[in-house]
């Protein structure tokens, strides 16, 4: 039994609304609701706070390594590249210049971590560069969390549980 076009053009729609209303129920809390609502979900859902204050300490952990030698300092900013690598992971953000910025200062971070690396214990202007990348980033770090409080209405808490920068559990 043949259908006509009509019946077909109504099938499709059909179909289609479905799966449009099942494709947006499996949306996520941080792509529904207000924008307050949205950007919150999206700070909470991805842990922006603690990876901020991770990699906060992360860096202050770098100048209290170094006496310890190269070994100690490369431990170090891997883990900086590492952690600013999984941070960009989280983005977007549900506000575009929350997103510019907290990528920008992943990718300070990221080159960061790779010139402290490179520097090792003795590379003084290596490091050096590589403190001023990490103060670049925090201060868009900074921009972005002023942008998420004026847009949810509180701060976003960056502590973490373990403090990095006197060596955490293992220090």
């Amino acid at each position: 039994m043949s259908r006509s076009p009509v019946t077909r053009g109504f099938g499709i729609a059909a179909f289609l609304l479905v799966a449009s209303v099942g494709a947006t129920s499996c949306a996520g809390q941080d792509q529904q609701g207000s924008p307050a609502h949205r950007m919150s979900e999206w700070a909470l859902g991805t842990g922006l706070g603690g990876d901020i204050g991770t990699l906060n300490a992360d860096n202050a952990r770098v100048a209290l390594v170094v006496p310890n030698g190269t070994g100690a300092v490369h431990a170090a900013c891997g883990t900086i590249e590492v952690d600013a690598d999984m941070a960009n992971g989280e983005l977007p953000s549900p506000d575009a210049q929350v997103t510019d910025w907290l990528s920008a200062a992943y990718g300070l971070e990221g080159t960061a971590g790779t010139q402290c690396y490179n520097a090792g214990a003795t590379n003084k202007e290596l490091l050096a560069q590589s403190a001023r990348n990490t103060a670049k980033a925090h201060a868009l770090f900074q921009r972005a969390l002023i942008r998420i409080q004026s847009i949810i209405g509180k701060p976003v808490a960056t502590t973490t549980t373990t403090d990095n920068a006197t060596g955490g559990i293992f220090g």
